[in-house]
């Protein structure tokens, strides 16, 4: 009767304190109001203390008795859920396997400072002053040749069109004194067009795009270069690559490659928490986090050797101990094992050395020895041995 006592008595007391505190911040919201307002008072000076990781030495965990001073948190002040503008996630971002990388073509229309040079499938018309029967169009067929009278096949791919005719007087000399050949292009740049008629998407900014993923292998796939190297390179350094590439084989061409979708990341919780599984990494998340998205961690569960089992670069397998349990009870201010998680980490929230004890208790006794002997015998001892009667 005096426990029960004992314990209303304490928990009124808790009650008694929990109100007073909820009265001294319902006045001290109350006063920032009106300090809003333009009043004062010694509420307005009032600062938030707690301890922050920038002033520490760096070895160690701080202590709350340690480096503890004002921090502007700003207290009840509207919007502060947004948060500041933090610094960003990666400082370059460089792509990995599953990334979904848009690439958008925009045709430059710019001079060149190189003469063109004539394609398999450019149209030229050849024209004559002398002999207007040799005037027509024809087009370089795909072993760079075109078929002309008298002089038959001539190859005229990757010349210039002053040298093609300067080849033509020189041929149709052995039939006329003067032959006075004109060529002129009809079609030229034609690699060009069937690589926008490829390209063309209405879905894209300018009509012209490719959605691609970075495949298993680390490269993208691109129509006329075929596969191009792009895991663990930056987004300008696909883009000089590319156009490079294009460059051998086109002109008048500029692709620009975009993050259209980052590929999937996630963590994998297990153990002692509610709703172990798997869960997105949409952003930078620690180990205290990765149990939060857990559920929180179970009655029993040893949050002194949480462990995390992370792969390497070249996939070998590397696992460390974390000791949370200060900090998801309140008693460690700055942790130094609430790490960084890494895409594919596996936290695990062991059980308790107690909770293990027991577990064997229940198999053994429980389970083992009265799942094979009924309850309803039991063993009596004399002087003779052990005898098992039945009970009545």
């Amino acid at each position: 009767m005096k426990m029960q006592f004992a314990f209303v008595a304490a928990l009124l007391l808790v009650c008694g304190i929990a109100h007073h505190a909820s009265a001294q911040t319902g006045a001290y919201a109350a006063a920032c109001q009106s300090c809003n307002n333009g009043c004062t008072g010694n509420a307005c000076n009032r600062t938030i203390n707690g301890v922050d990781c920038a002033n520490g030495d760096g070895c160690g965990e701080q202590r709350w008795h340690k480096d503890w001073g004002p921090i502007p948190w700003e207290a009840f002040q509207h919007g502060e859920y947004v948060g500041p503008s933090r610094t960003s996630h990666v400082q370059q971002y460089r792509l990995r396997v599953d990334d979904q990388v848009e690439f958008i073509y925009r045709i430059t229309r710019s001079d060149s400072a190189k003469p063109y040079r004539l394609q398999t499938g450019d149209v030229l018309k050849i024209e004559s002053l002398i002999d207007t029967t040799l005037n027509r169009d024809v087009t370089i067929q795909t072993d760079g040749m075109i078929i002309l009278p008298l002089v038959g096949q001539i190859k005229v791919s990757k010349l210039t069109l002053i040298d093609v005719q300067r080849a033509l007087e020189e041929r149709y000399k052995k039939y006329y004194k003067i032959p006075d050949i004109t060529v002129t292009p009809v079609k030229t740049n034609t690699r060009l067009e069937d690589l926008k008629a490829t390209v063309d998407n209405r879905f894209f900014s300018g009509g012209m795009g490719r959605n691609v993923r970075v495949n298993p292998e680390g490269t993208v796939s691109l129509p006329g270069i075929d596969q191009v190297p792009a895991q663990g390179l930056s987004l300008e350094e696909v883009k000089r690559e590319v156009n490079a590439r294009y460059a051998t084989i086109v002109e008048g061409l500029e692709i620009t490659p975009n993050l259209a979708a980052r590929a999937p990341r996630a963590v994998f919780v297990v153990g002692e928490v509610r709703n172990p599984g798997r869960y997105s990494l949409d952003g930078p998340t620690t180990a205290m986090q990765a149990i939060a998205l857990g559920g929180g961690w179970l009655q029993g569960a040893n949050l002194r050797t949480i462990v995390v089992f992370r792969r390497a670069d070249d996939w070998r397998l590397l696992a460390t101990k974390l000791d949370l349990r200060g900090a998801l009870y309140g008693e460690r201010p700055m942790p130094s094992d609430e790490i960084w998680l890494r895409d594919s980490d596996i936290v695990v929230v062991p059980k308790s050395s107690l909770q293990r004890a027991d577990e064997i208790i229940d198999m053994v006794f429980t389970r083992g020895i009265y799942g094979v002997m009924p309850l309803n015998f039991n063993y009596q001892f004399g002087q003779g041995g052990g005898t098992i009667v039945n009970s009545p």
